[in-house]
């Protein structure tokens, strides 16, 4: 493990801003990849084929006033969730070969348990316990800050390590290391087959989990300017300033990236998380993530590495290909 972690934090550290950006997630039975202009989604059908498709990314972050720190981050953050319930929708239908679209209305219930399971678990009860702590040990207002975002930590990672006990979220866990072993291999310029994937580090930096271990430590200075009124009072206070957290937080993983040594130490805990959020896939597994990465570059990895950082060649806009 100590290993593992020693080369994430090099490649943090020697990273450049020439490469392309990439970066992706797990679906049902697939991988999402974002490139400079495009998604793409690959999924494993039942029959064992892979089927492919994309369209193009948004570019509000590139325009005024999106574009500005802390604001940038939390749009990307609303791009991220749109899209990736659009391909959790698709994946499911072309996983269990169901072609039946889920309704808005469907959709937006969905969202809406999503949400007020968020705010039950990861606002509500760490300020309930923070509150009861408070009153047993006598704490300061600092240290009721400090228990509530402890809290939150604790339940967030008992959540993830309690979901990764369902079979299917494991599979969801094994594309996700599939993704980031090929977001590795990409990166460090590595030939792009499965068995050469199949060789690198399941942990990747600029995972969204350490982004959400992160976003926790952020939010105890944040939630702290909000005050110590009531409890309705300290709930909407955290709701609202939410978008605060995920963009500062955003920043310090942008920033990291480019401070080398002190950053990557900077992130080196967050990493450990990943270890809950990925397993180790398959070889079929990682055919699906290079594909879908080749499909959001627009570009074939049948190029040598120099080639495919340099060049792009069409692909079919949606194919179906034999495993």
């Amino acid at each position: 493990m100590g290993k593992v972690i020693f080369r994430s934090l090099a490649a943090l550290a020697t990273a450049t801003t020439e490469r392309i950006p990439v970066g992706g997630q797990a679906v049902i039975q697939g991988v999402l990849m974002r490139g400079p202009a495009r998604w793409g989604l690959c999924v494993r059908r039942p029959d064992q084929t892979m089927w492919s498709e994309h369209w193009e990314s948004g570019t509000r972050t590139r325009r005024f006033p999106w574009k500005l720190p802390v604001v940038r981050g939390f749009i990307m953050m609303i791009e991220m969730l749109g899209t990736g319930m659009r391909a959790l929708n698709r994946s499911a239908q072309l996983a269990l070969d169901d072609e039946e679209t889920i309704t808005p209305v469907e959709t937006a219930v969905s969202i809406g348990i999503a949400v007020l399971a968020v705010v039950g678990l990861f606002i509500a009860l760490p300020l309930w316990l923070a509150d009861w702590c408070a009153r047993v040990w006598s704490l300061s207002s600092a240290g009721k800050d400090v228990i509530e975002g402890l809290v939150r930590g604790v339940v967030f990672v008992a959540y993830i390590a309690g979901i990764g006990m369902w079979q299917d979220i494991r599979q969801v866990f094994r594309y996700h290391g599939a993704e980031h072993k090929t977001i590795n291999a990409f990166e460090n310029g590595s030939e792009m087959t499965s068995e050469s994937v199949l060789g690198y580090s399941r942990i990747h930096p600029r995972c969204g989990t350490s982004f959400l271990l992160i976003a926790i430590v952020v939010s105890i200075i944040v939630f702290s300017v909000a005050g110590h009124g009531g409890l309705l009072w300290r709930i909407g206070s955290r709701v609202v300033l939410l978008p605060v957290v995920i963009g500062v937080s955003y920043e310090i993983i942008k920033g990291a990236s480019r401070c080398g040594r002190i950053g990557a130490l900077l992130i080196a805990p967050a990493l450990l998380l990943q270890y809950l959020t990925t397993r180790e896939p398959s070889r079929e597994q990682v055919e699906v993530a290079i594909r879908s990465l080749e499909i959001a570059l627009d570009t074939s990895f049948s190029r040598t590495p120099d080639e495919r950082m340099n060049t792009q060649s069409e692909v079919p806009d949606e194919h179906r290909t034999e495993a």
